[in-house]
């Protein structure tokens, strides 16, 4: 299955409603273009596609570039330096906004805030620079605590009130595999210290959370590797494992893009230098299998490194949106693919696969049951920093109702263990009984 153009002729304003489902479409665009790249940042806010820098034959791009869901157009964003930021030295304000690459980009309130990335202005520490929405001005944040060594490639995922960075590569080329915590209320970093082994250090990797708690790290490369591994990170407990997964195969890739959907994770392109990857990818994160939605033909704009992907809600639908990418060629296209509405009646539970779930289930069922007293604040904020925080009593009830509600879960799962168990024995007595008239 491939990617179609919708019409040039239909009625634009349907088109949400006219597409297939888990097909990819390439949108129609009126009027200019912004100019092809890869290794730029996205974000979907009001149903606007927005774009930030870039790179394209060697040259870090600075624009800002807003694509119009509804109306298929592009405009680019005039911005101001806001008077209240940051003035320090090196804080990037003599630029609007630097051209970057390789940086990542997160919608927060009003703003979006770009992290990190590859520039020709140098920085020892990794900035982060915002974009208000809102005024139309830009400018530099400041934050504290023990900032990071400045990178690109690397990962940047938010739960709740925090960005969660791992990864990447500096300036001098030395691969990361740390992990580091911004506090975006109080614009405070620090460093998480994970116990277990660790995924080995890499870049153009992409990473997801499940249920506030899991942070989930797939593929990327080093400078002569390329992973097709994934990993987690409990945030809780802060330990890493490497989880078995089933499903379809998955191949090595770095450069890809990906998105995190209720309990989905959809992966999009990335390749090896050689070939670009065709399918688009998804991770139920709570069963830990693969599957492939769809596969493209070969050097699809798709089929590219470098590019982005966000998701979009419109008119109540669920939408991914792709845009950019490099495969030999520099693409500018805006593709989107429609998925199915799924069922989400059931608590997020993060499970092994197989036997693994239901061992697991036997063991936090018991847990659960035998535990009166849990460290409820620990579990609703990431304390990363090991301070106490306050935790209103309302926000604690709603967290034991959750437990609650898994542990109901995680009692049928016992349930349908034993009762597959039952099964087992059953269809063993029958074949013993097959076995002993079979010896007569």
């Amino acid at each position: 299955m491939g990617a179609e153009e919708i019409k040039k002729d239909m009625d634009i304003t349907s088109w949400p409603s006219d597409l297939a489902y888990e097909q990819w479409v390439a949108l129609p665009v009126s009027g200019a273009r912004p100019s092809a790249r890869y290794k730029h940042a996205a974000a979907v806010a009001n149903e606007k596609l927005y774009i930030t820098g870039g790179s394209r034959n060697g040259r870090y791009l600075s624009d800002i570039q807003a694509f119009d869901l509804r109306s298929l157009t592009w405009s680019s964003l005039k911005l101001e330096i806001d008077p209240s930021a940051d003035k320090s030295e090196d804080s990037g304000l003599q630029e609007v906004l630097p051209g970057i690459s390789d940086h990542s980009m997160i919608k927060w309130e009003n703003k979006l805030l770009l992290l990190g990335g590859h520039s020709k202005k140098s920085s020892d520490a990794m900035i982060v620079h915002f974009i208000n929405l809102e005024m139309h001005v830009c400018g530099v944040m400041e934050t504290s605590g023990k900032i990071p060594v400045a990178r690109g490639g690397h990962s940047v995922t938010l739960v709740g009130s925090k960005l969660i960075v791992f990864g990447g590569e500096d300036r001098s080329r030395k691969l990361l595999n740390d992990v580091h915590v911004l506090d975006l209320q109080t614009m405070t970093w620090s460093v998480v210290e994970a116990t277990q082994t660790p995924p080995a250090p890499r870049f153009d990797h992409s990473a997801a959370v499940h249920s506030e708690r899991y942070l989930l790290i797939f593929g990327g490369c080093s400078h002569s590797i390329f992973f097709n591994d994934l990993h987690v990170l409990d945030l809780h407990t802060m330990e890493w494992s490497q989880p078995q997964v089933q499903g379809d195969l998955v191949s090595p890739r770095a450069g890809h893009a990906g998105i995190s959907i209720d309990e989905m994770w959809y992966i999009v392109g990335g390749g090896d230098n050689n070939n670009g990857c065709p399918e688009t990818l998804a991770l139920n994160m709570s069963k830990l299998v693969w599957s492939t939605l769809t596969t493209l033909k070969e050097r699809h704009p798709l089929a590219s490194e470098g590019l982005s992907i966000c998701s979009a809600i419109i008119d109540g639908g669920k939408y991914l949106v792709a845009f950019g990418g490099y495969n030999g060629k520099y693409n500018n296209e805006v593709f989107v693919m429609k998925l199915k509405p799924r069922d989400l009646s059931h608590p997020k539970i993060f499970q092994s696969p197989a036997a693994a779930a239901a061992a697991a289930s036997v063991t936090a069922a018991y847990a659960l049951a035998k535990s009166e007293k849990l460290d409820f604040p620990q579990i609703i904020d990431l304390n990363f920093n090991g301070v106490e925080n306050n935790v209103p009593k309302k926000d604690i009830n709603l967290e034991i109702n959750a437990i609650k509600e898994e542990k109901v879960v995680l009692e049928s799962s016992i349930d349908e263990a034993r009762a597959e168990n039952s099964r087992l024995r059953e269809k063993i007595d029958e074949l013993k009984s097959n076995h002993t008239e079979l010896s007569k």
